[in-house]
């Protein structure tokens, strides 16, 4: 029966290529996942550990590998294959200590340490131009070293930065956002690192001068009858289930956002709705009693008690108008009822970040310059392509949404088309959609909704009133 220390060495060749697989799909996860158009900062300090992650999945395949093709490759090669080898185990490090200064929140502390990734990255290539036998790849006795002062000097250090940066940012920007589930993941990823640089950055391969005399893999695997590497790969396992399971955070973010698009649209439609109700019913019949009021103080006798109080009521009724159509101009202020020109509105309404950091906008315009259309029914236009394009963005699943307005003569004609899943057959007209078609018969106009490749809006009216 084979001994613990007789497996691991028997089975040395898959261990490597599995901590190697670990951290390589650690940053392939990353990258897959990140939101570039996140507001979250964690977004842009990820690419950092999806560096980490990708060239220390190298690196360790790099110990699988090169012994391998070292019988079969010049020594000139093979030296530039260790030197290459070293290079990337330093890379990762600085890669793994930039993450912990980005990730930080605080932008003064990250200020200060920038360069610091840097720095540490030249100390170790100077510790080792300073060495007797500087720059020897093939010498097995240099490669230690060069390892050695790589974990010492970037991997202990990048380990511990990180490990304390992501558990600040957690308690800082993801607690207050009451997802303790994604909470909870991001501080297992802390707490691995954490463990990852205590392994990582102090157990060395043997050298000659302290720590790295007394604690190295040799002693490690004696202490605990594991190698290192083992407990490296389930570290690293954890790191990369954490982090991904923790980047549900971006998805959750994405939702939200919809969400408030989709409530933006209600509220405005809610709007639009008041102020037609406001117009049309309350300011009309308050109008209608003035007139009565005037015509029956018409009736009596000038100077008398009841013509003084009638005129009075005259006056208040015309206040009450006057605060009524105050009351319209609010309800009608969040939309865009500007004079600017048809195209520069589009273009605008293209340019919106809710819309362009989660969809790809192409906007197309064959309009004259000479043609534009009033104000009010700007507002109703406008309102039409936000509602199909917040629908694209929260119902359709696209990636790519193209805007193209052209000129028919005696007609403007403009079309959203997507290239997400469509208009399923049995969908019920919503809030959203009667919105647009109530709007699109009070420009006189015509609303087409249908599917090709994608869903399409397309909405024709008249350039004259």
């Amino acid at each position: 029966m084979i001994t613990f220390s007789e497996f691991f060495e028997i089975n040395s060749e898959i261990i490597l290529f599995v901590y190697g697989l670990v951290f390589f799909i650690l940053g392939f996860a990353i990258i897959l996942q990140t939101r570039q158009s996140s507001r979250l900062d964690l977004a842009r300090s990820l690419r950092w550990l999806a560096s980490f992650g990708l060239i220390h999945g190298f690196h360790e395949w790099g110990d699988l590998f090169i012994p391998i093709q070292a019988g079969y490759l010049v020594e000139s090669t093979v030296r530039a294959s260790h030197l290459l080898h070293l290079v990337l185990l330093a890379v990762s490090f600085t890669c793994l200590l930039e993450f912990g200064l980005s990730v930080h929140p605080s932008n003064t502390r990250r200020r200060c340490l920038h360069w610091q990734s840097i720095l540490a990255f030249l100390v170790w290539v100077i510790m080792l131009a300073a060495l007797n036998r500087p720059f020897e790849p093939v010498d097995v006795n240099w490669r230690s070293t060069a390892n050695a002062l790589a974990r010492y000097i970037i991997g202990f250090p990048g380990g511990m930065l990180a490990a304390y940066g992501l558990r600040a940012y957690t308690l800082m920007r993801i607690k207050p956002l009451n997802v303790p589930r994604i909470v909870k993941m991001f501080r297992i990823a802390g707490m691995s690192l954490g463990f990852y640089a205590v392994v990582g950055g102090l157990v060395v391969p043997p050298v000659d001068y302290f720590p790295g005399n007394l604690v190295n893999n040799r002693t490690f695997e004696v202490f605990f009858g594991v190698p290192p590497l083992v407990f490296r790969s389930l570290i690293g396992l954890v790191i990369s289930i954490t982090v991904i399971r923790a980047m549900e955070i971006f998805s959750l973010e994405t939702d939200r956002r919809i969400e408030q698009l989709e409530l933006q649209q209600i509220i405005n439609a809610e709007h639009e709705r008041l102020a037609r109700d406001l117009h049309d019913g309350a300011i009309q019949k308050v109008y209608t009693a003035g007139l009565l009021v005037e015509s029956t103080a018409r009736l009596t006798e000038p100077g008398s008690e009841m013509d003084r109080r009638l005129k009075k009521a005259v006056v208040a009724l015309n206040d009450s108008i006057l605060d009524l159509r105050r009351n319209l101009e609010e309800l009608h202020a969040h939309s865009q009822t500007t004079s600017a020109p048809l195209r520069e509105l589009l273009e605008r309404i293209a340019a919106n970040p809710n819309y362009n950091s989660m969809l790809n906008i192409k906007c197309t315009m064959d309009l004259p310059g000479d043609k534009n259309i009033s104000a009010r029914r700007a507002g109703h236009m406008c309102a039409i392509v936000n509602e199909a394009m917040a629908n694209a963005v929260r119902h359709a699943g696209a990636s790519n949404l193209n805007i193209h307005a052209f000129d028919l003569g005696a007609r403007l004609r403009i079309e959203i088309k997507d290239d997400g899943m469509g208009i399923p057959e049995d969908v019920q007209n919503g809030f959203g959609l009667r919105n647009m078609q109530d709007r699109a018969r009070l420009l006189n106009g015509r609303l087409e909704l249908g599917n090709d490749r994608g869903a399409y809006v397309r909405l024709e009216i008249p350039w004259d009133e």
